[in-house]
């Protein structure tokens, strides 16, 4: 896990991306992406963004921390795999840490497992490329326990992914915590700190209830999902300002400017993690974009 570190000064001053910039490019890397003579957009990761200075961002494995296998119940589920790793291979992402949801929630403890057999089958389909996080509901309690002991050590999977059915500082969440702790995984917890009342999401986390969770729990290896998902995310940025054992992944579809910038400069780099969730150019794009050194930016894409 990576540990803040205090740099030595700020990075020299870069020209901005705007928000309507932004889009462009993004909306540029999908046109590219579709056309089978063009060249691939992999430059996206091997050239630094403009105005940075110091060579390609490449270096090391990229890493998407949060990816989604689609669920089974769409007709279209193997094509739009595929396409996931199609548009991975041209952003020059290496690999892509999954999960597959259930189309609603709660979660059933079948529903579950029958996600996690479908994301192992993806790591087994795209081998190298998917790594597995064990997706459960807390409130099955055994059966949960049992589903990411048996993912995590008889699978493979890398990590567990835990949604909406429980706010994270509720005790019902707490085994599963402990048992992270006690087979050395991370967990990817879905939050979001909304401007209003999300009436099918009544037990959303927020980088508060990351905050104190992480207070109670300081050898726990946390992720906040999605800090561009929606939602306040200065607020959700300055929440974990003092929570080091949580890393703030990049992924969400809003596009605002400064969102990277301003995890980087409140948390320190090495606490945020590159990510897409499905966003595939612009969670590139908000990395390339972002007002950081090259070494920074690195250091978000593969080094943490």
């Amino acid at each position: 896990m990576a540990i803040f570190q205090i740099t030595s000064g700020p990075p020299a001053p870069q020209p901005r991306i705007s928000r309507r910039t932004l889009l462009k490019g993004s909306a540029a890397a999908a046109v590219a992406m579709g056309a089978a003579e063009l060249p691939s957009v992999c430059a996206a990761v091997e050239q630094p963004g403009p105005g940075t200075s110091g060579g390609p961002l490449r270096k090391g494995k990229v890493i998407d921390c949060h990816a989604h296998l689609t669920h089974r119940s769409r007709a279209t589920w193997e094509s739009d795999d595929r396409k996931l790793i199609e548009a991975a291979d041209k952003l020059r992402i290496d690999q892509l840490c999954c999960s597959t949801l259930t189309p609603r929630r709660p979660a059933t403890a079948d529903g579950f497992r029958e996600c996690n057999r479908w994301t192992a089958d993806g790591m087994s389909r795209f081998p190298g490329r998917v790594l597995g996080y064990c997706y459960v509901n807390p409130g099955y309690g055994t059966e949960a326990l049992e589903e990411v002991r048996r993912c995590i050590e008889d699978k493979g999977f890398i990590a567990i992914k835990l949604y909406n059915e429980y706010t994270c500082t509720e005790p019902v969440v707490f085994p599963i915590i402990e048992l992270a702790i006690e087979l050395g995984v991370p967990i990817l917890q879905h939050a979001s700190h909304s401007h209003y009342f999300v009436e099918d999401q009544p037990r959303m986390s927020d980088g508060g209830h990351l905050a104190e969770l992480a207070r109670r729990y300081p050898e726990a290896m946390l992720i906040c999902a999605h800090i561009s998902g929606g939602g306040d995310w200065e607020w959700t940025i300055k929440a974990l300002r003092h929570a080091p054992n949580v890393l703030l992944d990049t992924s969400g579809s809003v596009t605002d400017d400064g969102t990277v910038d301003m995890a980087a400069a409140v948390v320190g780099v090495d606490r945020v993690v590159f990510g897409c969730d499905s966003s595939m150019t612009a969670g590139v794009g908000k990395i390339r974009g972002a007002n950081l050194s090259t070494q920074d930016k690195r250091k978000i894409l593969a080094g943490t």
